[in-house]
């Protein structure tokens, strides 16, 4: 069994007052694999400049400059994160959304819809007892 041991003490991770940490259900729950590097990318930098609501307005020119994307290439990242449901978009609005359980996990389309509203139901009461 391998023991866990912090590298650097000094520069052990805090949550910063701004906001939080990306969901570790982005891997958990298997997000990430359905984006490109070019989506999750994208995906980090929305992550990183979001409030505390997810919502971002950063402009296509500012992204596709601070991630050295082609203004297409940014395009097509966005909708691939549109479809895999991981934010909304509403020009110039960015929304980060909440990562609910992929649908991939689901086989039946109605069983999913009430298996998606009863996992966020449980989520929202999981948050209303902490």
């Amino acid at each position: 069994m391998t023991i866990k041991r912090v590298i650097s003490p000094a520069r052990l991770r805090k949550v910063p007052t701004q906001f939080s940490w990306v969901d570790q259900r982005l891997v958990q729950h298997r997000h990430i694999e359905r984006c490109d590097a070019h989506a999750a990318a994208l995906y980090l930098f929305l992550v990183t400049v979001a409030d505390a609501q997810g919502l971002s307005y950063y402009s296509d020119a500012a992204v596709a400059q601070r991630l050295s994307m082609e203004t297409q290439r940014l395009d097509q990242a966005r909708r691939d994160l549109i479809r895999a449901n991981l934010i909304a978009y509403d020009r110039p609005f960015y929304q980060v959304l909440d990562l609910a359980p992929p649908s991939e996990h689901v086989v039946d389309s109605s069983v999913g819809s009430v298996a998606a509203r009863l996992a966020r139901l449980h989520e929202a009461l999981r948050k209303s007892s902490s």
